[in-house]
């Protein structure tokens, strides 16, 4: 009977929290006044932002809500998984931490997933953009969105300058043509300058998310969730709007010393670094390599754009990184778990500011609105809106499913649909771990 009790009450406490949750993202209660009701004691965030970036967030929002102190431990990326395991048996782990969406499904049975019936699904896409829902599942959400990092194409200025080029391409026909009016070889078909950094695996800087998002911007989602609400892999057995194949072959006929598109091999260095030279013309990164590139070459003339669209679609698709904070199930403090997250992830002193840090774009939409008054922040921005992201089951092992795809094909071991068909298969046995 003690035990029952016990229950109803843990259930009481827990809605409480959520319904305060609800009412703070939805602004009924104020940001920073009398939180007292929603949360005491102190909880602790992990992950692996570096301190000097949370720090000075976390100092004024704890000063904002006095009732609750909020904490943060920057943890090694490499041993994170490690150290968050053995926190959690030892009983000593944190009670919320910054998650990445390749990082979802993998702590789906760590974290507390919030019921829709406490926060609404429909609130959450009204909240924040398209790709936050890579935390969204039947049951709940897996983490309230704070940050999206989008991919954009960036551009040597001066090499499209020199070659009469006005505008970057806005659609795929029109990037191959230009990038292969900029490649330029010697007699004997040696790449002295590139136009774009496609068709292999090894030495193209982030080659899964671009291909990727050509699968994407096909109609092919990868993964999604069948009616019994588990994820399936779609690559191979789905019927997308385009097809993969040919979104694949346009990937692969850069690598093709046949073709006229032939701008890219393997003895080349790597992408970022070929940018950086000023020896390649487009560069498919991330908004949050920006101070890297710079730093790489403070002279280069460059500017971003938005990636390449498939001709003719309104629709627009670009691949995004995604970072929120989940609450973890482990957490001796549930309570102020859940309005510490929904608090961090609703404040633009945090959310703006954390985005401006690291050079990406705010996940909430109405902090996408004051766009940072500089060359780059408005496509960053723009582009975070179409973004979109998968449930990655294992980010390393994933890359070794798609690097596969590519070298089989370009080896002649497989064909493209070959290719394709083996590595959803290969998805699909990860999803089953």
């Amino acid at each position: 009977m003690k035990g029952d009790n016990f229950q109803i009450i843990l259930i009481i406490v827990f809605l409480l929290a959520a319904l305060i949750g609800v009412l703070v993202f939805s602004g009924a209660i104020p940001l920073g006044e009398d939180n007292e009701a929603g949360g005491q004691g102190t909880v602790t965030v992990w992950g692996t932002l570096r301190t000097d970036i949370i720090y000075p967030l976390l100092e004024p929002f704890n000063s904002e809500n006095p009732s609750y102190v909020t904490k943060y431990e920057q943890k090694s990326a490499e041993t994170f998984d490690q150290d968050l395991l053995e926190a959690i048996a030892s009983g000593e782990g944190p009670d919320l931490v910054f998650l990445t969406d390749d990082l979802a499904f993998r702590y789906r049975n760590k974290v507390l997933v919030i019921p829709y019936q406490s926060y609404p699904s429909a609130s959450f896409k009204q909240s924040f953009a398209g790709a936050g829902e890579v935390f969204l599942t039947n049951e709940g959400i897996v983490a309230f969105p704070l940050t999206i990092d989008p991919m954009v194409m960036f551009y040597n200025r001066s090499m499209l300058d020199s070659n009469g080029i006005v505008y970057p391409p806005k659609d795929w026909e029109e990037f191959a043509a230009i990038s292969a009016a900029l490649t330029k070889k010697d007699e004997s078909n040696k790449i002295i300058k590139s136009g774009a950094a496609l068709g292999h695996f090894s030495n193209v800087s982030h080659a899964k998310d671009i291909i990727s998002l050509l699968f994407m911007q096909a109609g092919n989602p990868i993964i999604s969730r069948n009616d019994a609400g588990e994820l399936v892999s779609l690559l191979g057995n789905y019927q997308s709007k385009h097809s993969l194949e040919s979104q694949l072959q346009y990937y692969l006929d850069f690598a093709n010393p046949l073709k006229e598109v032939y701008s890219w091999n393997k003895s080349l260095p790597d992408s970022i670094e070929a940018f950086s030279r000023e020896d390649l013309a487009f560069y498919f990164g991330y908004a949050s390599e920006l101070m890297a590139l710079v730093n790489k070459n403070p002279n280069q003339n460059f500017l971003a754009a938005p990636v390449p669209q498939i001709k003719g679609e309104d629709a627009k698709v670009t691949m995004g990184r995604v970072m929120g904070i989940g609450i973890m199930a482990s957490s001796k403090n549930l309570n102020t778990a859940f309005v510490a997250a929904g608090s961090l992830s609703a404040d633009p002193n945090f959310g703006k500011k954390l985005a401006q840090k690291l050079g990406v774009a705010p996940a909430r939409r109405d902090f996408m609105r004051d766009v940072p008054n500089d060359s780059f922040s408005p496509v960053f921005y723009n582009s975070a809106l179409y973004a979109k992201t998968w449930s990655d089951p294992s980010d390393k092992e994933t890359d070794s499913v798609f690097r596969n795809m590519i070298e089989s094909v370009l080896s002649g071991s497989q064909t493209i649909s070959e290719a394709i068909r083996d590595a959803g298969a290969r998805i699909a046995l990860l999803l089953l771990k």
